[in-house]
């Protein structure tokens, strides 16, 4: 009887604490194409919560003939703004005990569904979408007959990106954090402004340069067209957008830039330029990397250990009709690529 008392709970026992059949209990708990009443499906969580039940991820793999682990797919963003997605991964799987595989894809569609499709092949129980979407096809019906052949087969897809594909999501406040960076700008004495982005139908960076804006707005400043620029999103695209801004005459006391990456091909390119400490840099992200770079580099700080825990615990629940959905906020982290206006006009 002690050791009945001291052992793990069973399914079994949610069963009968919910009062409904063993099959029943596992269908709301782990997820299958057969329906389980709304009614029951909540005495069988509330059972679950109740006794502490935890599903046997192993056990329903076999059952299920996947293989337990998880496949994270990287798409439409380039390596160097993918680091740190991947690592809040890796140690959300490394806390976990998860294996975990990883694939990149291309930035269009069609690269996408087919690294989607490879993965399938692996039947791993969960698979983590990260990456941004493009605007102009943010819904792409591929993409999501893709991901919805992947859970039909047994499996569970979380999104980590946008909001908006009917898939359990996490998303980070793009938008919030652009317009903190320019709040957090204007309160350093910064007042001549200029953005450099990448491609304009990325939502990533849409959002990101939106928000930036409207912060600007706010107290009273309109980024004009001449101070957005835009094109590749990397460190080599900004070298050369900064080096465009320089060569255009366009006064400019600090520069956005949609990314670290970014951020840090402005900052080759002033000091290149005799002109680094003249002009502040900001980015977003905070990659992992900067902890090397000198200038210490002001940026948007998201958590991605965070997003990354948020995907797998969505993950590791039963499906729901209607998806569920995050955002998890980042912050203004304030370094010594802009220092306050006085500090720098001195």
């Amino acid at each position: 009887m002690a050791r009945d008392a001291e052992r793990a709970p069973r399914l079994t026992d949610v069963a009968r604490l919910a009062g409904v059949s063993a099959a029943t209990a596992s269908r709301a708990l782990h997820g299958t194409d057969r329906e389980v009443r709304e009614e029951n499906r909540q005495k069988v969580l509330a059972a679950a919560r109740s006794l502490g039940y935890a599903p046997n991820i192993a056990a329903r793999a076999v059952a299920q003939g996947r293989t337990r682990g998880v496949s994270l797919i990287v798409g439409a963003v380039p390596d160097d703004y993918a680091n740190p997605i991947v690592a809040g991964v890796l140690a959300a799987t490394s806390r976990r005990n998860l294996p975990v595989t990883i694939t990149p894809a291309g930035e269009d569609i069609d690269s996408l569904v087919a690294q989607i499709q490879q993965v399938r092949g692996l039947r791993s129980e969960i698979l983590l979408l990260a990456g941004g979407r493009q605007a102009r096809d943010p819904a792409n019906p591929a993409l999501i007959d893709a991901l919805e052949r992947f859970e039909s087969e047994g499996g569970r897809a979380v999104v980590m990106s946008q909001p908006g594909l009917p898939f359990d999501t996490v998303s980070y406040d793009n938008f919030g954090g652009g317009h903190d960076m320019a709040v957090a700008l204007r309160g350093l004495g910064y007042a001549q402004f200029a953005v450099i982005s990448g491609q304009v139908h990325a939502m990533t960076q849409r959002d990101r340069v939106q928000g930036f804006i409207a912060g600007l707005k706010e107290s009273g400043l309109e980024l004009t067209p001449d101070r957005l620029l835009t094109g590749g999103f990397t460190r080599d695209g900004a070298y050369a957008m900064t080096g465009e801004l320089l060569r255009r005459g366009i006064a400019v006391d600090a520069i956005f830039a949609a990314n670290d990456s970014m951020a840090l091909g402005a900052m080759t390119f002033l000091r290149d330029a005799n002109q680094l400490g003249k002009v502040a840099v900001a980015g977003f992200d905070d990659m992992v990397a900067l902890r090397d770079v000198t200038p210490s580099l002001t940026t948007v700080h998201l958590p991605w250990d965070e997003v990354a825990e948020h995907a797998l615990g969505m993950a590791m629940l039963p499906r729901q009709k209607d998806p569920r959905s995050i955002m998890v906020r980042g912050h203004v982290v304030v370094r010594e690529s802009t220092p306050s206006f006085a500090v720098a006009s001195a």
